[in-house]
C-alpha cells in the first residue's frame, strides 16, 4: 500500500519525504495486521509529503485544548519526528488513555487538495460529559457545526454566506467576529475538463495566485540574459520543467486551502461543503457530495458565488478547449497554444506561456484590453509581438476538431474579409469572458432580481431588491471583478450588519480602485483612461503628461532575440499622468507600464484617494534611482508635441 502511494510522487519528492510517508503508512499497516483499531490520516499527497506543515497542523488541531499536552508532544516530536515509533506513540498514547480509537477519515481528492480530514470514533461504552466537551474542540475540518444556541429572530443562523471565495470568507469571518452565528457554504462544480479545487474561490485556486506565480516563472526566464550581462555564466535557453512548477504552485495553494478552513473554525463559522440554493427568502438548502439534502433558516444572507469562465458557442469548444479553470493545474506541458480572447486573462496567459518557451498565439475579434487605456493596450500588444507572441487580429474561431494524432484543429474566419483558414494546436485556452454562478441558486425562490444576460445581481450598497439579502464580489453587476474589492466590500458589509465595536460603519467606495495586468511588461493603473477622462470632463479640459524610459537594471543587457529584438528595449516602459486642467490639474488617471507595476501603482492609489494634483507630484522628492521617480519629474505634455522619450538617467 505504501509503495503504491509513494510511487505517485517518487520523481518529485525528496528521500526524506518518501521515508516519512513509508514510516507512517507502514505503521498503520502493521497495526491493521495485528487487528488493532487504528488511526488513518487521509491527506492529499502534496500536503502529507510536506511533513513540517503536516506536523504543525496536526498538533494545532488535536491538542489546542491542552497546552501542556501540546508542549510535551512538540518536544517529543522535535527529537524523533519521522520515525515510525514516534508517529505511533505520539498519536496513540493520548487517545488510548481516553478509551478512544480512530477510524478512517476519507479524503475527497477532487474536492479539497491540501486539506487534512479526520474523524473520531466513539468507543462502545460511550464517553463522559467532560470527554464530550473535548470532542467539540476536535472539530472535524469537513464542516462540523458549532453547538446550536437559540437566536432572537428564531432562525438557525444570523447570517448565511453562499460562496467560499475571497469576499464570502471575508464577510463570514467579520460577521462571526462581532458575535453573529454564521454558516458559509462552498461547493465547486468541476469544469468541463473535470478540474476542481478547495476552499478559497477563484483567486486562490485558479486566478490571481497561480497566475502571478507562473508570471514570475516567465520573468525569471527572461532574466537569464540580464544575469549574463552582470557577469553570471548562465545558459540563456534553459530547460523549464512544467511539472515541477505546477506541483510547487499547487503545494502552495493546498496550504492556503487548509489555512482558510482552519480560520473558519477558529472564528466559529460553520463551514458547509454543500451546493446551496434558496428555498424561500429565509431558507436555503444544501446538498452535499453524496446527494444528502438539508435545509437551513437564516435572518440575513450574502451571495458571494463569484463567476466562472464562458465558452464559445461553436462546435467542439466545450469538449476540446480549456479555460483558466484548468490551465494552472495541467499535468503535461501545453505545447503549441492558442489563447482565444482580447481580455487581460488571455494576454496574461499568453505572456507567461511565451516566456516559458511555448509557441503561443492570441486570436482576437476586435479591441485588446477593452476598458483600459487604449494607448497603453497598444504598447502591451506591440511588446508581446516583438518578443515572440503571435497576434491573429480581426478573427474568430468557427470550429474545433480533434485530429487523429490528438491535436486540435481550429477553423478561423477573418471578420474583415470573410476568408477562412485552419491551423492545429496542442492546447486551446478560452478567455472570452465570465458569467456569475447564479444559475443554480434559484434566486427567484427568494425574490432576488438578477441580470438574465450575465447572471449578475444589481445592488445598491451590496443590498439586493430583497432587503435582508446582499451580494458581494464578482456576482455584482457593473462592479470591478477584483479580489481586493470583494474582500473590502465583504468586510464593510458585515461590519455594517453586525458591528458593535463603536467604529464607523463604512460603505464600499468603488471609485479609484487600482489594478495591475500581469503581462510580460506589467501595466498598473488607477483612475480613468485617457478616453474616459475626455468623455467625462471634456477633451478641452484634459491634459496628459508622458514619459518613456528604460529601467536602470536593464541598461547593461544588450542581448537580442533571434528576430533581432533586444531583450531589454530602449524606452519600452511608459508613464502617463492624466489631469483635469479645470480643477487645478487634479490627477484623474495614473498609468504605468514596466516592471513591478503593482508595487509602483499601489502607493499612488492612496494619493489619488486624497485628491492628488500634479503639483503634489512635482513637490514630492523622488527616490533615485527607481522607476517610480518618473512620476515626480514629468514635464512633457501631449499638447506640447515634444518627444517624451528619456535621454539620460
Amino acid at each position: 500500500f505504501s509503495k503504491r502511494i509513494t510511487s505517485r510522487f517518487k520523481a518529485r519528492r525528496s528521500n526524506k519525504d518518501r521515508r516519512l510517508l513509508i514510516n507512517v503508512v507502514g505503521e498503520f499497516a502493521r497495526r491493521r495486521r495485528r487487528g488493532e483499531r487504528r488511526v488513518i490520516i487521509a491527506s492529499h499527497r502534496r500536503v502529507l509529503a510536506r511533513y513540517s506543515f503536516w506536523r504543525r497542523a496536526f498538533l494545532d488541531d488535536f491538542f489546542a485544548s491542552s497546552k501542556a499536552q501540546k508542549k510535551s508532544c512538540e518536544e517529543a516530536s522535535s527529537s524523533s519526528w519521522g520515525r515510525s515509533s514516534s508517529v505511533s506513540s505520539f498519536i496513540s498514547e493520548h487517545h488510548r488513555s481516553r478509551g478512544r480509537s480512530w477510524k478512517v477519515a476519507r479524503h475527497n481528492h477532487s474536492r479539497s487538495p491540501g486539506d487534512l480530514f479526520r474523524a473520531l470514533d466513539v468507543p462502545k461504552g460511550g464517553v463522559s460529559s467532560e470527554e464530550e466537551a473535548s470532542l467539540d474542540k476536535m472539530v472535524e475540518l469537513n464542516g462540523t457545526e458549532s453547538p446550536q444556541s437559540p437566536l432572537e429572530h428564531g432562525k438557525e443562523y444570523d447570517l448565511v454566506v453562499i460562496g467560499g471565495g475571497s469576499g464570502g470568507l471575508a464577510a463570514a469571518k467579520e460577521a462571526a467576529k462581532h458575535g453573529a452565528k454564521v454558516a458559509c457554504f462552498d461547493f465547486v462544480k468541476p469544469s468541463e475538463k473535470g478540474t476542481t479545487w478547495g476552499l478559497g474561490g477563484t483567486c486562490v485556486n485558479v486566478g490571481c495566485i497561480p497566475k502571478k506565480l507562473m508570471h514570475q516563472a516567465g520573468i525569471l526566464g527572461e532574466s537569464f540574459s540580464d544575469a549574463n550581462a552582470f557577469g553570471w555564466t548562465v545558459e540563456e535557453k534553459q530547460q523549464h520543467d512544467w511539472g515541477k512548477m505546477v506541483n510547487g504552485i499547487q503545494d502552495h495553494i493546498g496550504s492556503l486551502n487548509f489555512g482558510y478552513r482552519t480560520a473558519l473554525r477558529e472564528k466559529k463559522v460553520d463551514y458547509k461543503n454543500e451546493y446551496c440554493s434558496f428555498v424561500d427568502a429565509n431558507t436555503v438548502k444544501g446538498v452535499n457530495k453524496r446527494g444528502v439534502e438539508k435545509q437551513y433558516t437564516f435572518d440575513k444572507a450574502i451571495i458571494a458565488v463569484g463567476g466562472r469562465p464562458s465558452y464559445l458557442d461553436v462546435p467542439g469548444a466545450r469538449e476540446l478547449c480549456i479555460t483558466s479553470d484548468d490551465v494552472f493545474s495541467l499535468e503535461n506541458p501545453p505545447g503549441k497554444t492558442l489563447c482565444v480572447g482580447a481580455s487581460y486573462i488571455s494576454l496574461e496567459t499568453a505572456g507567461f506561456l511565451s516566456a516559458l518557451g511555448y509557441d503561443t498565439s492570441v486570436v482576437v475579434r476586435s479591441v485588446f484590453l477593452r476598458g483600459f487605456d487604449a494607448e497603453i493596450a497598444g504598447q502591451i500588444v506591440g511588446h508581446m509581438e516583438r518578443h515572440g507572441t503571435r497576434m491573429i487580429r480581426d478573427t474568430t474561431p468557427q470550429k474545433f476538431e480533434k485530429t487523429e494524432d490528438g491535436k486540435i484543429k481550429v477553423e478561423f474566419k477573418n471578420t474583415m474579409f470573410g476568408n477562412k483558414f485552419k491551423e492545429e494546436f496542442d492546447t486551446v485556452v478560452l478567455a472570452v469572458g465570465r458569467n456569475a454562478v447564479t444559475e443554480g441558486l434559484d434566486l427567484s425562490a427568494a425574490g432576488v432580481e438578477f441580470n438574465p444576460k450575465n447572471g449578475k445581481i444589481p445592488c445598491v450598497d451590496e443590498q439586493t431588491n430583497v432587503s435582508h439579502i446582499y451580494a458581494v464580489g464578482d456576482v455584482l453587476d457593473t462592479r470591478q471583478e477584483l479580489t481586493p474589492v470583494a474582500i473590502k466590500a465583504g468586510v464593510r458589509l458585515a461590519h455594517r450588519l453586525f458591528g458593535k465595536d463603536g467604529k464607523p460603519k463604512m460603505k464600499m467606495n468603488y471609485d479609484l480602485v487600482p489594478t495591475t495586468v500581469f503581462t510580460p511588461l506589467e501595466y498598473g493603473c488607477v483612475g480613468m483612461s485617457e478616453e474616459l477622462a475626455k468623455e467625462t470632463y471634456g477633451e478641452e479640459n484634459i491634459e496628459s503628461y508622458l514619459s518613456y524610459f528604460k529601467p536602470l537594471e536593464w541598461t547593461t543587457n544588450h542581448a537580442a532575440h533571434e528576430n533581432g529584438t533586444m531583450h531589454r528595449e530602449d524606452n519600452a516602459c511608459f508613464a502617463k499622468v492624466i489631469v483635469n486642467t479645470a480643477d487645478s490639474e487634479r490627477v484623474v488617471g495614473l498609468h504605468y507600464l514596466g516592471p513591478n507595476a503593482g508595487e509602483v501603482t499601489q502607493g499612488y492609489a492612496v494619493a489619488m484617494k486624497m485628491n492628488m494634483t500634479k503639483q503634489d507630484l512635482d513637490d514630492t522628492v523622488g527616490i533615485h534611482p527607481t522607476v517610480s521617480e518618473q512620476f515626480t519629474t514629468m514635464t512633457i505634455t501631449r499638447s506640447s508635441g515634444e518627444d517624451p522619450q528619456s535621454k539620460g538617467c
